[in-house]
Parts: structure tokens; C-alpha cells; sequence
């Protein structure tokens, strides 16, 4: 707790420079064009997230797949691994006279050592992208992507307890209208008859929900700070070692397949179609635009933006796969846009920005303070220079 000096009042030390410098963008100044390109970017990401499911659902055969996800994960993050080498190479081209090269030996093992924590979110991908796969065989698309939605209460808590982020009120009861939209979409959408490994269908398919909940929402939280905790990094120094973590760790699972099922599961594209092909491009795409996300935005918008996508997931499963649209999921999807609405409001953020506009004012006063303190009158100040003049001159005669 820090004291003000002018009406001791306590209030919170601000965040660390560089996560704070993120959080804080949207108070900045924001042009036209910069809006612009954040409305591109959230609608691609709702394009290319309610399209995943649909890739997914689509590359079964007879409810199960005849590829290994694991191989897919692994060609996913290689793709993304290019991707960042390629636009590391762009900028080596354009970059200034006298600019150390992205891809020099040293600029890579600087950046090696500032981002080594990504490893750890690049572990819990590799394991919730695994997830995705086995959920898609209990739920259908609509119902899966509403259940991912329930991540955003458990993020919600997870940067407040790791990165000690605030909330209003309202964005509490925000999220708890998210959880009530999904759970009323979540009613009744359990397969009949289907089991799990032995287990009742209603135990496997909740064990499975509770992992695909928490790992994602972990891998998340930590992304975030590691990205935002080396913010002058370039994003694409840290996706290069994000994505070649994940390769790294998807390859040993295969690995380790390979020597319980034999040297025949080394075949990476053994079993893939044209739709695994668009699985692999689509995740890779939306893998890429998370990652700006969780450095120059947030984790919640992240969310929130994929929540969007459920619309669009369910209308398009309905007209390919022929899903119903009950009437659960038009009352859940309404009541997530009411909460997307009060989560984003003006409202919600009101006590935020007055206690940050605050802060501003007392360190404001704290450093007028110090300036005042520091620097004598500007009257002492003519006063002694007179003084000094006339001692030089000698005393005045009377006139």
C-alpha cells in the first residue's frame, strides 16, 4: 500500500510496468485505423474459432478418427513455427540501419532466455488441444463451444489470484450470467447410451469437461504473463519459442505412442483427409491470433470474442450436420450476449478508472510537491539575487 502524502489516504501500488502498459491500452488515445484492425482481427478470430468444431466434427469417421490428433497437433504448431520464421525473416529485411537482426545467434539466445516460462503454457496447449478431440465425442459443436466458455470464469480467477487483476462488481455478475447461459444450453445435450472407458457417460463426459476447462484456462493465464511480462520482445520472437515448445512436446507424445502401438504410428499423416488438412490451417491461423490477443489485449476478450463464434457454430452445424437448434441454446446464447454486454460496459468500469484517474491526480499533487520543495520562490529567488548584486557594487549612496 502506498500513502498519499497530501490526504494520507492508502491506495494499491500500479502493476508492473510492462503489464500495465497492456492493460492500460484501451485508455490510451486509439485511431480510427487501430479500431479498425481490432475489428478484423476479433472477427477473424470468431470465423476461424466457430469454424474449429465444425473441421473437427467433420473429420470423424463412424464417431471415432482414423488419424492420431496428436500427429495433428504436432503438424499444427510446426505450422506455426514457419509462420513465425517467416515473419522474423520480413522484419530482418525492412529493419532499420544499425538494428540487430531478429535472427542473429545472439538476438535468439537473449530471446530464449527472457521467454523461457512460455514452455509451460506450451505443455498445457499440448494437452488441452488433446482434449478437444475426446470432447468432440460425447458433445456436439454447439454444445462444446459453450462449454469452453465456461474458461472465463475460471481465468477470471486465476488473474486476479496471479496477476492480481481487478474486477467490478458488475463483471462478477457478468460472469455469473455467462455461467447461467451455458448451463442452460448445457441441459439435456448428454448422447444417450454412450459410455467412457468403462465409466457411466454422465461421469467420463464431466471428468473430461472439468480438465477441458481448467488446463486451457491455465495455459492461458500463464501465456499471458509471459508474453506481457518481456513486452518489448517482438511477439514473434516469443511465438517462435511458444509454437517450438508446443512442437517439442507433441513430437515426444508421439514418440511415446510409438512405443506402445509400434513404429507404424510414426506416420504423422497416416489417415488425414481434406478436412484435417483445414483442421491443421484453421487451428494454426487461430493459434496466431490468440497470441496477439494475450500480448496487446486480454485474456477475458480473448473469451468473449470466441463466445461469439458459438452463434455462428450453431447455425452452421444445424445446416451441415442437420443439429437442432433447441430452444435451450437460443435462451443460453442470449443470456451470453447480455453478459458480454454488462462485462464491457462503461458501467462495469466506472470505479477502475476513477480509482486510476485518482492515482494520477495524487502523483500529480506528490510531484508539484516535490518541484515546490526542490526550487525556492521565485520572489526568494529575485531577492537573493539582488542581494548578490548590491554586495558586489558595494552599499548604495542615498539618493
Amino acid at each position: 500500500m502506498i500513502e498519499c502524502s497530501v490526504c494520507h489516504s492508502k491506495i494499491e501500488p500500479p502493476a508492473s510496468k510492462s503489464i500495465s502498459r497492456a492493460y492500460d491500452k484501451h485508455r490510451t488515445f486509439v485511431s480510427s485505423k487501430t479500431r479498425f484492425l481490432n475489428v478484423i482481427l476479433v472477427a477473424g478470430d470468431c470465423l476461424l474459432v466457430g469454424f474449429q468444431p465444425i473441421l473437427v466434427y467433420m473429420s470423424k469417421v463412424d464417431g471415432g478418427f482414423k488419424y492420431s490428433p496428436i500427429s495433428v497437433n504436432f503438424l499444427i504448431e510446426v505450422a506455426k513455427v514457419i509462420f513465425a520464421v517467416v515473419m522474423l525473416l520480413f522484419q530482418s529485411r525492412h529493419k532499420k540501419v544499425g538494428e540487430k537482426s531478429l535472427l542473429s545467434v545472439s538476438a535468439l539466445v537473449q530471446a530464449a532466455r527472457n521467454n523461457v516460462l512460455l514452455a509451460v503454457p506450451a505443455l498445457l496447449y499440448a494437452i488441452n488441444n488433446y482434449l478437444k478431440f475426446i470432447m468432440q465425442l460425447y458433445f456436439n459443436p454447439a454444445t462444446v463451444k459453450m462449454l469452453s466458455n465456461l474458461k472465463v470464469l475460471v481465468i477470471a480467477i486465476l488473474l486476479k489470484m496471479i496477476m492480481k487483476r481487478k474486477f467490478s462488481i458488475l463483471q462478477w455478475e457478468a460472469l455469473a450470467l455467462l455461467l447461467i447461459g451455458i448451463s442452460i444450453n448445457q441441459l439435456r445435450s448428454l448422447p444417450e447410451g454412450a459410455s467412457s472407458f468403462g465409466l457411466p457417460v454422465a461421469t467420463g463426459a464431466y471428468l473430461y469437461t472439468l480438465i477441458f476447462v481448467t488446463v486451457p484456462s491455465l495455459a492461458s493465464v500463464f501465456n499471458e504473463y509471459a508474453l506481457k511480462s518481456q513486452f518489448e520482445s517482438s511477439i514473434y520472437h516469443q511465438n517462435l519459442f511458444l509454437y517450438g515448445y508446443g512442437a517439442m512436446f507433441n513430437f515426444l507424445a508421439i514418440l511415446g505412442i510409438a512405443i506402445f502401438k509400434g513404429p507404424s504410428s510414426l506416420d504423422i499423416l497416416q489417415g488425414h483427409s481434406k478436412a484435417t488438412m483445414l483442421l491443421i490451417c484453421n487451428n494454426a491461423a487461430q493459434g496466431i491470433l490468440s497470441s496477439f490477443f494475450f500480448k496487446y489485449a486480454d485474456t477475458i476478450l480473448k473469451k468473449y470474442s470466441s463466445t461469439i463464434a458459438t452463434i455462428f457454430t450453431g447455425i452452421a452445424s444445424a445446416v451441415l450436420f442437420g443439429h437442432t437448434l433447441t430452444i435451450n441454446f437460443v435462451l443460453g446464447i442470449s443470456v451470453v450476449i447480455i453478459s458480454m454486454h454488462q462485462f464491457f460496459s462503461s458501467y462495469s468500469k466506472v470505479k477502475d478508472e476513477q480509482r486510476s484517474g485518482n492515482f494520477k491526480m495524487v502523483e500529480s499533487i506528490g510531484s508539484q510537491r516535490s518541484r515546490d520543495a526542490s526550487f525556492p520562490n521565485k520572489t526568494d529567488v529575485s531577492e537573493n539575487a539582488s542581494h548578490l548584486v548590491n554586495e558586489e557594487k558595494g552599499p548604495l549612496l542615498p539618493v
